[in-house]
């Protein structure tokens, strides 16, 4: 049995929003993940089968390694078409707005949506959402927005609308934001709903080859370089630290997806509790935390570099220089030495 964790009162109220609205565009978060585009094309293969007109816009590109994805060739490119991204959030009468709190997640594209007179939903699980939407569907105890819209949908009463179309996305969804079901998934109930997806008729075990057996040669031989010349170990701290130029991505024909993960990895390293990432891109630092255990991922990001997350896994965005973004990281662990101990 499926707890309902979202209130009668949001349901009946997005309902009325769902009725009333023909044109719907769903937005997700800049540099879209697994579970952005999962939740969006769960969301829009459900909202096609109620009949709407549907889009989906996204910031910039995804991984290739999520193109096998049913929709995905529908959905619009904001940096690549800003022309008719604006065109299209300017006639939707109802936007989602999936696995982002802060209308800064969407780059570009945020000061369409602040424009924007139709109606807005915001469908998410990270902690401390900004108060943008009409309507805030916000539950970070829950593991994955994907997870979200299963529910969301299930208690509009719905499920047999979920076609294995969908079924298939939310599960990529569920499943890349969980690592493969390895970390924020205990819960009894994300297998009650796997179930429910498997009776839909997708094949978990084909969609866990799409995701993770389907890279390029060049982000294999990337990520051997990162493990042997990039990765930093600070034992005192229980840290690891990987870094990466925007010229050492070029060398390697970098492309976007090509390193998601990489900062997962060194947590499999013995006393290693804490973990980041920090990459090189245009005009900005990219940053990645991931840890184990009770060390608060997020509080660092928070108040060292303005970033933020759930506990075991955060990011943030620096504007000055990589070297002095990795200064800053070093600099920054002995406050939390106790923590990491």
């Amino acid at each position: 049995m499926l707890n309902q964790v979202i209130s009668e009162s949001i349901i009946q109220k997005a309902e009325k929003y769902l009725n009333k609205a023909n044109k719907i565009v769903i937005i997700s978060h800049v540099s879209p993940d697994g579970d952005a585009l999962g939740s969006s094309l769960g969301l829009y293969h459900f909202l096609l089968e109620l009949g709407k007109s549907v889009n989906v816009l996204v910031p910039n590109n995804f991984p290739q390694f999520l193109n096998w994805m049913k929709g995905v060739k529908d959905v619009t490119i904001g940096n690549k078409h800003d022309a008719s991204s604006k065109e299209l959030i300017e006639a939707a009468e109802l936007l989602f707005c999936l696995d982002f709190n802060a209308l800064k997640r969407t780059d570009q594209l945020a000061s369409y949506i602040e424009k924007s007179r139709a109606k807005k939903i915001m469908i998410d699980h990270h902690p401390f959402p900004d108060n943008f939407a009409d309507l805030i569907i916000s539950h970070p105890e829950i593991s994955s927005t994907s997870e979200l819209i299963f529910r969301f949908i299930c208690q509009l009463g719905m499920f047999d609308l979920i076609n294995r179309d969908a079924a298939e996305c939310i599960y990529t969804g569920m499943m890349t934001d969980t690592g493969a079901f390895t970390f924020n998934s205990n819960s009894s109930q994300i297998y009650f709903i796997i179930g429910e997806l498997l009776e839909k008729g997708i094949d978990k075990d084909a969609i866990y080859d799409k995701v993770y057996n389907n890279y390029s040669e060049s982000r294999i031989r990337l990520q051997g370089y990162v493990l042997y010349e990039k990765m930093r170990l600070f034992n005192e701290y229980k840290t690891s630290l990987i870094t990466l130029s925007a010229a050492e991505q070029q060398v390697f024909q970098w492309q976007q997806g090509d390193t998601e993960g990489f900062v997962n990895i060194p947590l499999s390293i013995e006393n290693v509790v804490f973990s980041a990432f920090i990459r090189e891109e245009t005009n900005k630092i990219r940053i990645s935390f991931r840890s184990k255990g009770n060390f608060p991922t997020n509080q660092f990001a928070s108040e060292i570099f303005h970033g933020g997350g759930h506990l075991n896994a955060s990011g943030a965005e620096f504007s000055g220089s990589l070297d002095e973004a990795i200064d800053l990281f070093e600099q920054s662990l002995p406050k939390y030495k106790q923590l990491l101990v």
